[in-house]
């Protein structure tokens, strides 16, 4: 897998996952002080090379002079989301993404949830993104810290998730208000894709529905953004 950004490249020489190979922009040579000590200490062979070098390995102009190839990405199973929660000695707290199609929101999506101690994100095999360079990238980090899941069908994830005592919130407009919704206990939050928002049978299927008031012209967040708010919300409600 190629990742590329900073920040991306800095996090995966940080993680335990393998990582190969760094390139570096040969200008940018100066600025690479940290990815150099993080090479040298695991052991990893860093090569200086020309811009054109580096758009050539990610296809990609927002490389910002750093590129790595690692390993693929290892999705998990939902147990080791439960488990993570249990180590930490905390309520289970999942994000369900239903359709999320766009790199960057998915990548914007990991970073918050890893910001807000989410315990992992679970996403579909089928009519969404997986986790790519662009995902990698747009995280600026977050994915080599962040439990994702890809499944099969996210309505027997739902049933399944229910019955180890975690209840299920669809982000969704028609819904309670989310400031006055109980959100301390075991939970996964569901965001729907980008156009069509959840699935009827995924929202049906979801304990409850959950709204941000919105007080503008324009009644819809982007997939991202009412992601952000949402686990924000339980952040706060759960005094972390």
């Amino acid at each position: 897998m190629i990742i590329y950004g900073k920040n991306a490249v800095i996090e995966a020489l940080r993680s335990n996952k393998a990582v190969f190979r760094v390139y570096v922009q040969d200008t940018f040579a100066s600025k690479s002080g940290e990815i150099e000590a993080l090479c040298r200490r695991s052991n990893v062979k860093i090569e200086y090379v020309d811009k054109m070098t580096l758009f050539q390995l990610c296809k990609d102009e927002h490389h910002q002079g750093f590129v790595a190839e690692m390993e693929d990405y290892k999705y998990c199973e939902i147990e080791d989301i439960i488990k993570l929660a249990d180590t930490r000695g905390e309520q289970p707290f999942v994000v369900i993404l239903d359709g999320v199609e766009d790199p960057h929101n998915l990548g914007s999506i990991l970073r918050v949830c890893e910001c807000a101690g989410v315990h992992g994100v679970i996403i579909p095999k089928h009519n969404a993104c997986p986790i790519n360079s662009t995902v990698a990238k747009t995280s600026a980090g977050a994915l080599e810290h962040m439990l994702v899941c890809k499944v099969t069908n996210i309505n027997n994830v739902i049933s399944h998730l229910k019955t180890l005592g975690l209840w299920i919130y669809a982000v969704e407009l028609g819904g309670e208000n989310i400031y006055k919704q109980n959100l301390k206990g075991a939970i996964a939050l569901v965001i729907g894709s980008e156009g069509k928002g959840i699935s009827a049978l995924v929202k049906k299927n979801c304990d409850a529905i959950i709204t941000m008031p919105m007080h503008g012209q324009v009644n819809s967040l982007n997939a991202s953004v009412a992601c952000g708010v949402a686990v924000f919300e339980v952040v706060r409600q759960r005094g972390n």
